[in-house]
């Protein structure tokens, strides 16, 4: 699908046209049918379910785009650690270069294994496989752990799961409610009824656990014990740099802080050269934390970035771990 066609579409999602209405729509029940056949393959076993030596942790979502899964995951993870698991993370390991099923080793290169894999591994310090192929992924790991955590994947049956967590954009939430191509949904709306947990992101949803992805202290990019609380970046004037699902959300976040900020938007998953950080002056760069280590590589002073800490306002990680020790 050309990008050009997929923005076309995604417009169609907030702002409907009758012609794409008419276009749409009939694909949109024609994948839906699709499926619910894939998901009653499995439930009468014509499609092979494969369960692990050890329990296994889907946090995914039901719609297209970023949600804030991977500041979620990196959060259970620690928790895990916390209580004495050993836990392993899967991802499918988007943008990388390699098809193959592979276990993250040293060096830690984006462009080999994806950004948020290598985020995760180095945030948390835990063993991490990538592949579409979770459960492949998954066995490279069981012999160092005791629990997988799978970064998305609510929708790859293959892989059995104890427990199944659903993450919910509470700016968005579900787009228009309906299915691909004419909304952002991959399974309806009514699976929600099925996971373990719903955990909505900076917002409120029924039933659902709250959190919050909040900004944490700014470390400089080739230096990172140099640190900064981000209030002190009140009144300073930055470039802002994000390639994630929402940019905005960030440039929130500091403008929130009372920094003055030129935003700088890139594309979900951007693969980040030199360049694209050279803005004409000497202000300071800030950017994600994901963004970050795809620019290690070619880092200067002006540089920082910003981890995401989440604040688990409802306790889904000590459910978690309640649910898992039943």
């Amino acid at each position: 699908m050309s990008a050009r066609f997929t923005r076309w579409v995604v417009s169609q999602w907030h702002r409907p046209t009758w012609r794409g209405t008419l276009l749409l729509l009939p694909l949109s029940l024609v994948f839906r049918g699709l499926v619910w056949l894939r998901r009653l393959a499995f439930r009468l076993g014509l499609l092979r379910v494969h369960r692990l030596s050890a329990p296994v942790i889907v946090v995914g979502n039901l719609t297209v785009g970023g949600s804030g899964k991977t500041p979620l995951v990196i959060h259970l993870v620690e928790a895990l650690r916390r209580q004495g698991f050993r836990p392993g993370v899967v991802s499918r390991g988007y943008g990388r270069g390699e098809r193959a099923v592979q276990r993250l080793e040293t060096p830690l290169e984006p462009a080999a294994y994806g950004d948020e894999p290598v985020l995760v591994a180095l945030r948390c310090g835990c063993p991490v496989a990538v592949g579409a192929d979770r459960v492949a992924a998954a066995r490279l790991l069981l012999t160092d752990c005791d629990v997988i955590v799978a970064d998305d994947g609510l929708q790859h049956y293959r892989l059995a799961r104890e427990i199944e967590i659903a993450v919910i954009d509470g700016e968005h939430a579900l787009g228009n409610g309906r299915m691909l191509p004419a909304g952002p949904l991959r399974e309806p709306a009514a699976r929600l009824r099925d996971v373990n947990f719903v955990a909505v992101r900076d917002g409120e949803w029924p039933g659902a656990c709250r959190y919050r992805v909040a900004a944490g202290e700014v470390r400089r990019l080739d230096a990172d014990a140099q640190t900064q609380p981000l209030a002190a970046w009140s009144g300073r004037r930055v470039h802002a740099v994000a390639g994630i699902g929402v940019p905005e959300r960030f440039f929130g976040q500091l403008e929130d802080c009372g920094v003055e900020v030129k935003r700088h938007p890139f594309p979900d998953h951007h693969a980040f050269t030199a360049s694209d950080l050279v803005f004409g002056d000497d202000a300071p760069v800030l950017m994600t934390e994901k963004d970050a280590i795809k620019c290690r590589a070619f880092a200067d002073a002006r540089m920082w970035y910003v981890p995401a800490v989440v604040e688990d306002r409802d306790g889904i990680a000590q459910q978690v771990l309640q649910r898992l020790a039943g």
